[in-house]
């Protein structure tokens, strides 16, 4: 018995390297019929009773394809063709390309030290007495984690490196229009040959570019060309410094969340995020502070997409036996003996780990109130400062409602001279409750509030909020239950007509811009950036057609009289070597590799996102003072 599955998404995920393993194993012929194959076979997709999901192709050829415990293709004989090339067959590869891409496999988290491993100290812990360091331990403890953090790389991973990095410009090279199936194998097998080596970071960019790549080729509805671009500058940034024998943490990543003992803990809600993931992973994220103001988070993200981000925010919280749900964490606290912490503050749930619960605490007391204290422009300019990569920090500021602008929330910040900030949804789907509650904020010109949300480190003056809550010692303000501890959660609570001030008691308002500044917008760096998304969505030959268009000096005369003559050097640089194609005495190619170009549209692209990273931090700035 079977049942029609109807498209690609009813195909369970597969490996990446099964996947390139199938391509690779292709002849040239073959390779070359292999779009068109994928293309089309996913209409005849059937889910069996047993588990599995069947593709045929005419009447002598059915791949079968039984995904393991995890719900995944992980191994080759998983994916089985009954014609008689299989398994070097078009039809096996062509349904392989086609489904999914799964997620590399991630080994459980080592939630409790090894024994006889020193106990770390964390931040936010409470102390345990110990005796004082003298001065020699003090040098010699210096000396250990100074080597700890200089990690020099192996020849393997010198040699993964190079490969993704070679991989990767063939990618850029080749763009969207001819970056097919064969070229994303080529990717993923640099990939999987990456994270053999300990590379798990430039393992997980490079599935990013690949994605990337799909959805721009099948016209998925949530891409966007400057995701993809962004994507390509990482890759390309990951495997350079890689390649060069570059060793830092940062670039080589972890398969694994190191947890270290964190000993007792006091932490208090803040407020809580759902998290939905393209691959279907869905849960939720209550974020926590402790009394010295040291982030911490409890997550529970696991398969299930939508229904299990809407369900997880009330799901019990699985830390210690505490006896709460993420609801009443995000509005209490916790007491945690025996705690775990990673490097980003998540706690983990260890064997040892136990916790009860603990009163909450208002916004406007203890260590939240110091994130409402500063302006927003101080915090923003700290995150863009932090590593490139990490996720930004929750910011807090004071705001006041002007009103809907496009499809954002226009708000000043409650300070003299503070700067028009946009507001964004957290997360666009129409089944969370973000958009909503920003649309009913919006009818309200006039209310002041706090708002908790993260920044939009690409976007001009953009924070995308999390939780708000009414201002303190403002008349008009959110007036919101007293179980709600002062704050609503957007991605969960649903603001209602109740939680607000009457409109007669609005105070007059200035008349509302019809758009905030943009900063981005209104610089001629869009010419460099339309340059490198050319690239990406055609390849070389689109950007040395482009320049060829342009080809006159004055092209990028803009950017030299904004003052940006590297930006202008730098695009000019890029559009050269794309054009640079030089062939010997009988007319081939003299120098093949994409390398040369490859560089030269990384180091536009570092360039203009450095650019654009401080355009952004003096959008968070108070406006200039008008004479």
């Amino acid at each position: 018995m079977s049942r029609p599955a109807g498209d690609h998404a009813a195909l369970p995920p597969v490996a990446p390297d099964v996947l390139a393993e199938a391509v690779e194993n292709l002849t040239a012929r073959l390779r070359k019929k292999l779009d068109a194959a994928i293309a089309g076979c996913g209409a005849g997709a059937t889910a069996e009773a047993d588990g599995s999901t069947t593709v045929r192709f005419g009447e002598d050829a059915l791949v079968t394809l039984r995904p393991g415990p995890a719900g995944a293709v992980t191994a080759a004989e998983q994916a089985q063709c009954s014609c008689l090339l299989a398994p070097r067959c078009l039809h096996r590869a062509a349904v392989l390309g086609a489904a999914p891409l799964a997620d590399p496999p991630q080994p459980p988290a080592a939630d409790d030290p090894a024994p006889g491993r020193p106990v770390q100290a964390v931040q936010g812990a409470e102390p345990a007495a110990q005796a004082p360091e003298t001065e020699g331990q003090v040098q010699a403890r210096a000396r250990a984690e100074a080597l700890a953090e200089a990690q020099v790389l192996t020849g393997a991973q010198l040699r993964a490196a190079a490969a993704l990095w070679r991989a990767a410009a063939e990618a850029l090279a080749a763009g969207v229009t001819a970056g097919g199936a064969v070229v994303q194998a080529e990717l993923l097998r640099a990939a999987h040959t990456a994270r053999l080596a300990g590379l798990p970071r430039a393992e997980a960019v490079a599935l990013r570019v690949v994605r990337g790549l799909r959805g721009a080729r099948e016209r998925q509805a949530g891409h966007r060309l400057a995701d993809l671009t962004g994507a390509f500058r990482d890759l390309l940034q990951t495997a350079g410094l890689l390649a060069s024998g570059a060793g830092d943490p940062a670039l080589t990543g972890s398969t694994r969340r190191a947890y270290a003992p964190g000993g007792s803990l006091r932490v208090y809600g803040l407020c809580r995020e759902p998290v939905l993931s393209a691959t279907g992973y869905g849960g939720v994220v209550t974020h926590l502070l402790g009394p010295d103001g040291s982030r911490y988070s409890v997550s529970d993200v696991r398969p299930g997409g939508l229904a299990r981000a809407r369900g997880a925010g009330t799901a019990s919280v699985a830390l210690g036996g505490a006896a709460l749900d993420h609801a009443g964490l995000a509005r209490g606290g916790l007491r945690i003996a025996g705690a775990t912490v990673s490097a980003e503050g998540r706690l983990g749930a260890g064997r040892g780990v136990k916790a009860g619960p603990l009163p909450g605490t208002p916004w406007t007391e203890g260590p939240a109130a110091a994130l409402f204290a500063r302006p927003a422009a101080e915090a923003v300019a700290e995150r863009l400062a932090a590593e490139e990569g990490a996720e930004p920090a929750l910011l807090g500021c004071e705001v006041t409602v002007v009103g809907a602008s496009g499809d954002h929330l226009l708000v000043r910040e409650t300070r003299p001279d503070g700067p028009l900030l946009r507001l964004l949804p957290a997360h666009p789907h129409p089944e969370l409750p973000h958009t909503q509650n920003l649309r009913r904020l919006a009818e309200y010109p006039g209310l002041r509030m706090r708002v908790l949300g993260r920044p939009d480190l690409d976007r001009a003056a953009t924070l995308r909020p999390l939780a708000v809550g009414p201002a303190p010692g403002a008349e008009y303000t959110l007036r919101l239950p007293e179980e709600w501890l002062g704050r609503a959660d957007l991605g969960y609570d649903r603001l209602q007509g109740s939680h607000f001030p009457r409109p007669a008691e609005a105070p007059a308002m200035e008349a509302a811009p019809t758009a905030a500044p943009d900063a981005l917008a209104d610089s001629p760096l869009w010419r460099v950036r339309r340059l490198l998304e050319t690239g990406v969505a055609g390849g070389r030959r689109a950007v040395a057609e482009a320049a060829r268009d342009a080809a006159s000096p004055s092209s990028y005369g803009p950017l030299r009289r904004a003052g940006l003559t590297a930006a202008a050097e730098r695009a000019e640089a890029l559009a050269a070597e794309a054009d640079r194609r030089p062939r010997d005495a009988f007319g081939r190619l003299a120098d093949p590799s994409a390398d040369g170009y490859a560089w030269a549209w990384l180091a536009a692209a570092a360039y203009l996102r450095a650019a654009e990273r401080s355009l952004v931090a003096a959008s968070w700035q108070a406006p200039p003072a008008v004479d």
